[in-house]
């Protein structure tokens, strides 16, 4: 993968991220950094009550987040090829679902400094998925604090991350439409995105399974 050295996976809750970070670190030797999204103290009582618990999750994240992202800065990425299951700017898009309007206020004005210390990757993939098939995923890995997720609150992130990426020009990106295809269970699934994934990208460009590739 020439040329690359920092390698971003991103999509909605239960698109496959970890899963696909995991494995194209394993197949291709690279250093896997995964956001520790478990440890947030405040992601329980999100989930049963958002409105009252979202800034403290929402800047709970972003903390972490900057803090990864400052580690990273220490890695060698033209030794290593680095591989992340999220960007930075993830955070912004979630807060901009969760937050009221003076809440967003204060955190864009946080967000907004940290963002000038953090690195952008050479290449973004994002997963995308219908709403259905996200809620599939999210009842087959039976988290507890995912058990009281709404389909409504999918669906509203799943567009925000659809709207976001189709206009989306910051790096070279692949979106892949994970809904026909399992890169977990099937192999020749996998070996068909990372041989995409090694071509030379320029721009946006698509991989869809049911109609093949094709250039943005």
């Amino acid at each position: 993968m020439r040329n690359l050295y920092y390698v971003a996976i991103e999509g909605t809750i239960g698109v496959g991220k970890t899963s696909l970070a995991n494995l194209l670190s394993e197949k291709l030797g690279a250093k896997l950094i995964l956001e520790a999204f478990e440890d947030n103290p405040f992601l329980v009582d999100f989930y049963e009550d958002p409105e009252s618990n979202a800034f403290q999750t929402q800047l709970w994240f972003l903390l972490q987040r900057y803090q990864q992202q400052q580690d990273l800065r220490q890695v060698d990425m033209f030794q290593n090829l680095v591989v992340t299951d999220y960007m930075f700017v993830k955070d912004r898009l979630f807060a901009s679902l969760n937050l009221n309007e003076k809440e967003m206020s204060l955190y864009d004005s946080v967000a907004s400094m940290m963002e000038r210390n953090v690195i952008h990757p050479d290449l973004v993939i994002f997963l995308q998925a219908d709403t259905e098939t996200l809620m599939e995923n999210i009842a087959k890995r039976g988290r507890e604090f995912e058990k009281n997720m709404s389909e409504d609150y999918i669906d509203a992130l799943n567009q925000v991350y659809n709207e976001y990426f189709f206009r989306y020009q910051d790096t070279p990106l692949i979106i892949i439409n994970t809904n026909n295809i399992d890169f977990v269970q099937n192999p020749g699934d996998l070996e068909e995105m990372i041989s995409y994934i090694r071509q030379p990208i320029s721009g946006t460009k698509f991989f869809n399974p049911t109609s093949g590739l094709q250039n943005a």
